[in-house]
């Protein structure tokens, strides 16, 4: 395998982790935890404790988005060539990543302090506040599922044959 071809693999075995334990966590934040404690555990309780666990999450997800744009920097300093279908994972997961780190600096912290203040979601100037930031951030967590999924798509394509991964002259299994 020529050099090229071990930086590919590289890059796309740290992205691909990476992706993997953002998505899941976003999954299993949003579909399992948040439900569950906010059901179980009575307020304010629940609020503060899913309210610490979203601020960790987030330098979780900002730290992973790192790892996706680093590795996809390293391919284009290594100068491996990019096709257009590396363009579009490259893109999709800078705007993940935007939304990652949007959330992680201006919504949870506004979120979290909104809520030490003691706003109630919903109820008076900050509680509407509220309401209308925790809205923001289920939109960008949806949003980021969405486009991380088409990330990971977007790599399984790149490194297959069929699907554009190979340069012409190579084999399937060095891309």
């Amino acid at each position: 395998m020529n050099a090229a071809g071990v930086m590919r693999r590289v890059t796309a075995s740290v992205s691909l982790l990476a992706l993997a334990v953002w998505l899941g966590g976003l999954l299993a934040l949003g579909a399992i935890v948040a439900p569950v404690v906010f059901s179980v555990v009575s307020m304010p309780s629940s609020a503060d404790a899913m309210t610490i666990v979203f601020r960790r999450f987030d330098q979780v997800a900002m730290t992973c988005a790192a790892l996706v744009l680093a590795s996809e920097a390293m391919r284009a300093l290594a100068r491996v060539g990019f096709r257009p279908v590396d363009h579009a994972r490259a893109a999709v997961g800078v705007v993940a990543a935007a939304l990652a780190v949007f959330e992680g600096t201006h919504v949870s912290p506004r979120i979290a302090a909104l809520h030490a203040g003691g706003a109630i979601r919903g109820l008076g100037p900050a509680g509407r506040e509220l309401a209308h930031l925790h809205d923001i951030a289920e939109l960008c967590g949806k949003t980021e599922v969405v486009l991380l999924v088409a990330v990971v798509v977007l790599h399984v394509v790149a490194l297959t044959r069929g699907g554009g991964g190979a340069r012409p002259g190579e084999r399937s299994g060095e891309a």
